[in-house]
């Protein structure tokens, strides 16, 4: 692993000089790209915690329309692997570019779709169906994007310089995930609460195609990356890019995915579940815990491109394995200040584990594709990403839910450090990378 990571980070330099003009361009298609991708995919989160339950799940029997609604939120996550798998096999052997103009495309269309979908009341059980197999297309095209965008940008990095240029595909989530909470919370101020429950949610969901054509544009005028373009040229494609991973290359797979635990943690309990749980429990509006991410999710932004900078200086690992461990501790922090009710000590956990978050998340944009060859790199990538979103993510507001009734707050922090040791134990595991 230490040796691909070397000869990738050289091979970067050469990528850097051979699109001279063209890098900020590229740089530009991947952050644009994971924004618009994560902001479809974020949307679906703030509306399973405020609207999906009541949406589309019958009223018979609210007390599940919550836990209904977080198992839809769960489905997508398991779609992931699967579009990882199949973008993944098609960008190692075609290349990163169509891959992402493809991923890209199915994720417009499943997002944009599930903002014209009939309600339980209209089309009873077809209406959870409908959401549930859109839901699973938000997967797919989520699970091609993130391994993509990170070899468009790392690819292209200058020598020295690959978790910089590997953290702008992570500045993409922050950024979608104000616009998505920034675009709701001027909803539920701007229209009452029965014209945001009747069609005002759909909004979010409908401007998505718009942002996709957006898209669409930055990525058909960039070219290949100089290293797929290389590995071509030395006839190094695979018939089967999957089965080679999993033969050769299964050990970093599997610590790649339990490496990204954490990031998907940290992530999803203080975001989905966070916000049910501010608003159903503790009674906060839901503008008003909306208006606390946005902040909150500032930090986040912040962190990305510090925790980038200290590992092109110091390391990916030294800095992901402090950065787990202090995600540990916060678990301890969980029920102090989210349980409080105060909405600054609110504020303080959200940010403290939006912070977190960019700490954790920055860094494995240049370390999760540095643990593959470049004939495999994006299936290799992508499965690691996706397979610790099924670990991390799939259930997390779910089980949250679960400890939260069976053991009360302090259980759900427990989740999150036991998730982050996971993490810290996995990239201790790792051979040292560049």
């Amino acid at each position: 692993m230490a040796g691909n990571a070397e000869a990738n980070s050289a091979a970067g330099a050469g990528g850097a000089q051979a699109v001279p003009g063209g890098i900020g361009r590229i740089v530009l298609a991947s952050l644009v790209g994971t924004t618009i991708e994560f902001y479809d995919f974020y949307i679906y989160g703030t509306a399973a915690a405020l609207v999906i339950g009541q949406t589309f799940f019958p009223s018979t029997a609210p007390g599940s329309q919550a836990l209904n609604a977080f198992l839809t939120f769960g489905i997508a996550f398991l779609a992931r692997p699967i579009g990882s798998i199949l973008f993944g096999h098609f960008g190692d052997r075609i290349g990163r570019k169509s891959t992402l103009v493809a991923s890209m495309l199915v994720m417009g269309l499943s997002t944009t779709l599930i903002g014209a979908l009939p309600t339980y009341e209209q089309a009873g059980f077809l209406a959870p169906l409908l959401l549930c197999i859109l839901r699973f297309g938000q997967g797919i095209g989520l699970g091609g994007e993130w391994g993509g965008a990170a070899l468009l940008a790392t690819e292209n990095a200058p020598q020295g310089r690959r978790s910089w240029f590997g953290m702008f595909p992570q500045l993409g989530p922050p950024i979608g995930f104000f616009m998505a909470n920034g675009l709701f919370l001027v909803l539920l101020m701007f229209l009452s609460e029965a014209s945001f429950l009747s069609w005002g949610w759909r909004i979010p969901f409908l401007i998505s195609a718009a942002l996709v054509a957006i898209g669409l544009y930055l990525r058909v005028s960039i070219s290949e990356t100089p290293e797929f373009r290389a590995a071509m040229a030395r006839n190094e494609r695979v018939e089967v890019p999957l089965l080679e991973v999993l033969r050769d290359h299964w050990v970093p797979l599997i610590q790649g995915s339990l490496a990204i635990v954490v990031c998907y943690a940290l992530f999803y309990i203080s975001t989905v579940f966070a916000l049910g749980y501010g608003v159903n429990t503790l009674h906060i509006s839901r503008s008003d815990f909306l208006g606390l991410l946005c902040i909150a999710v500032i930090f986040m932004a912040i962190a990305t491109p510090i925790s980038a900078a200290l590992s092109d200086r110091f390391g990916a690992r030294p800095v992901l394995l402090i950065s787990s461990a202090l995600a540990a501790a916060s678990g301890f922090c969980l029920p102090v200040l989210l349980g409080s009710g105060n909405s600054f000590e609110v504020l303080a956990y959200l940010s403290l584990s939006l912070a977190l978050m960019g700490l954790t998340f920055a860094p494995l944009g240049a370390l999760l594709p540095d643990l593959f060859p470049t004939k495999v790199r994006y299936t290799g990538a992508s499965s690691a990403y996706n397979l610790g979103g099924i670990l991390g993510a799939s259930l997390a507001p779910y089980l949250a839910q679960i400890l939260l009734q069976k053991g009360g707050l302090p259980w759900v922090g427990y989740y999150v450090s036991a998730a982050a040791i996971i993490s810290f134990l996995a990239v201790l595991s790792m051979k040292r990378t560049s």
